[in-house]
C-alpha cells in the first residue's frame, strides 16, 4: 500500500543514515533533521527548518520519529 503521506523518512540503515523520499523522488540518505529539512527545501518547500521537519504532518517516519538516528534502535 503507498503512503498517503508524500514524505517518507526510511528506518536508520548501518552507518545511522535515512533514505528520504518524495513522491516517488529518492531524494538522499539523512544524517539529521537539518539534512531532511535540506531535502524539502530543494524540492520546493522553502520554509522547512529542524522544528518544521520535528512537527510536520506530510512525514511518514518508519523505524523511529524525528528523534531516531544512529544504529541504536532498542
Amino acid at each position: 500500500m503507498a503512503s498517503v503521506k508524500p514524505v517518507v523518512v526510511y528506518p536508520p540503515a548501518t552507518d545511522g543514515g535515512r533514505r528520504v523520499r518524495v513522491d516517488d523522488q529518492f531524494l538522499g540518505i539523512a544524517y539529521g533533521l537539518l539534512d531532511v529539512a535540506e531535502f524539502l527545501r530543494r524540492a520546493g518547500i522553502e520554509d522547512a527548518d529542524e522544528a518544521y521537519v520535528a512537527a510536520s504532518g506530510l512525514i511518514e517516519w518508519r523505524g523511529g520519529g524525528p528523534g531516531t538516528w544512529g544504529t541504536g534502535l532498542g
